[in-house]
């Protein structure tokens, strides 16, 4: 049932980002989206369902075993409250903050690019904190042995996301100031799609954990054990996260743009799989290269409106 799950959500991101590289291709507009999410992401990878795994679900598990249904719903109810805290302070940080960070993401972005990439950032920053509380939903639910749901959640968000671009790209997708317009809707849409997420995993989550009690809870021993576990957890992820961001930002700089490679990765217990869809633009070539080479399986897409170019014959 994970396996389904994660295949079901990854296909489905697989789809949007095809969308999105149709409907946005390669330019500013889309080098301002790929900036935006940047800090988003990072902080959600250090909160999410990682982190959670190694510290929450452990703990929460334990508790259900012994048949303590009551200490499991304050547990439960004061690790969400803690998250949704802190992702609440970091969100509202990150609001604010927006303009300062963004030499640390897009040091060469200037004029209206860098406005744009400061104003999506803005709108995203939300969903960071319903993605990380969509986590804390995946650790209840996964805890109680519901795993399908839990993983095939961000199927929702998706959905949303292939819904606007599907009902807006076409038409906004014809013009600069059209493109700058769908940016913004998608940026507001994966917020929508945040909400979707964690929407379709509550119901669920309420009617396995009854006892669900809301409050820090800061003085209960399972909860100061979760805490203890969370934080070498999150340093250690914030240093991959940080030294693979850093990485990116010296690749990136080094070839005067803005990397945009799409990819889905899932695992069955027998194989593990990566699906790379790498950008045809002749200023990817390097990208491509990167990907072809590790690859066991290889296709090449032609746009038969435009037929074969430069590009074409480059990575094939």
């Amino acid at each position: 049932m994970v396996a389904a799950g994660i295949l079901l959500s990854r296909l489905f991101g697989l789809v949007r980002g095809r969308l999105l590289a149709h409907y946005l291709g390669v330019g500013p507009v889309n080098d301002a989206r790929q900036a935006a999410i940047r800090i988003p992401n990072f902080l959600q990878n250090l909160f999410g369902e990682g982190v959670l795994s190694a510290s929450f679900i452990p703990v929460y598990a334990r508790i259900l075993a012994q048949g303590d249904d009551e200490e499991a719903g304050k547990v439960a109810g004061a690790v969400g409250a803690l998250l949704a805290l802190t992702s609440g302070v970091l969100v509202l940080v990150g609001i604010v903050a927006s303009s300062y960070a963004i030499p640390l993401i897009a040091g060469g972005f200037t004029g209206e690019k860098r406005e744009l990439t400061i104003q999506l950032v803005q709108i995203m920053f939300p969903g960071v904190g319903l993605l990380v509380l969509s986590a804390w939903a995946l650790g209840v639910l996964n805890a109680h042995r519901r795993f399908f749901l839990s993983y095939a959640s961000p199927v929702a968000m998706n959905l949303v996301m292939i819904a606007v671009l599907l009902w807006r790209g076409p038409e906004l997708a014809e013009s600069p100031r059209g493109a700058v317009r769908l940016v913004t809707l998608v940026a507001w849409a994966s917020v929508a799609g945040s909400l979707a997420q964690l929407a379709v995993q509550l119901p669920t989550v309420l009617r396995v954990e009854r006892r669900l009690r809301a409050g820090l809870g800061t003085r209960n021993a399972h909860v100061r054990m979760v805490l203890r576990n969370f934080i070498p957890v999150f340093l250690g992820r914030g240093v991959v996260q940080l030294s693979a961001y850093a990485d990116g930002l010296i690749a990136e700089r080094e070839q005067g743009i803005t990397i945009d490679v799409a990819y889905r990765y899932f695992a069955t217990p027998q194989r593990k799989f990566i699906i790379a869809d790498t950008p045809g633009h002749e200023q990817y070539t390097r990208n491509m290269v990167t990907g072809a080479s590790t690859a066991d399986v290889a296709i090449v897409l032609i746009d038969a409106r435009k037929g074969v170019l430069t590009q074409s014959k480059r990575h094939a």
